[in-house]
């Protein structure tokens, strides 16, 4: 079967976007922060962990460590203690030292606000740098691509099933398919519905509008099973 036009792409994301934004209109970062160095710690703790589960560890942790020099200068076992439960522990408080001691270092103790300064952090790449942008300085350089977005995605059939592997490709075919101003929203969007409906072991094709208008070609497999 021959791939559909990008046109047609283009047409679906965008009605795909205003379904979700309907059933979600609440969808933004899940993570809490209260400035950008505590986003900046969140989503480096979030690699391959629950947003749900970063919260609750955060919650202690931004009251024991206030300041770029407090996670600069925390002592690397303590640190560990202190996130163990998001897993990887070891190399994120080491991602997280290191990164704080080059604020310092180069920015004078704050989060730059560039995706190339960024990307020079230690555990920042750039789904991490997509989201610090987006939610701490309003500046939408890029779609978030993480997980639920690669599933959806496929599902979706938005992307090529060969790159699957490739979230900086997914990143930029999705870039193609939708505004820039819709780049940010539409990664809550699919973030929001992969936790919700369409999750990784079954999607609940029977409640998910995206299915009851067509948008879905997985779903339209699934149901007529």
């Amino acid at each position: 079967m021959p791939r559909e036009s990008v046109a047609n792409r283009k047409k679906r994301a965008g009605q795909i976007t205003e379904a979700l934004k309907q059933l979600y209109p609440q969808a933004g970062c899940s993570l809490n922060h209260a400035n950008p160095l505590e986003l900046l710690v969140a989503t480096i703790l979030s690699a391959q962990c629950t947003d749900e589960r970063v919260n609750v560890v955060t919650k202690s942790l931004f009251e024991k460590y206030r300041t770029t020099r407090d996670y600069a200068q925390a002592p690397q076992e303590q640190f560990e203690e202190d996130i163990r439960s998001t897993g990887f522990y070891r190399n994120k408080t080491r991602n997280i030292r290191q990164a704080s001691a080059l604020l310092l270092e180069k920015f004078a103790g704050q989060v730059p606000q560039t995706m190339d300064e960024l990307l020079t952090l230690p555990g920042v790449a750039r789904k991490t740098a997509n989201v610090i942008l987006a939610t701490a300085f309003g500046k939408c350089e890029g779609v978030v691509v993480d997980t639920h977005v690669i599933r959806l995605c496929d599902r979706l059939k938005l992307i090529d099933p060969k790159n699957r592997k490739k979230p900086e490709k997914i990143e930029r075919d999705l870039m193609k398919l939708l505004p820039p101003s819709q780049w940010t929203i539409f990664s809550h969007l699919l973030i929001f519905h992969g936790r919700s409906l369409c999750t990784a072991r079954k999607p609940n094709c029977q409640d998910c509008p995206l299915a009851q208008k067509n948008l879905c070609p997985a779903a339209k497999e699934t149901l007529a099973k």
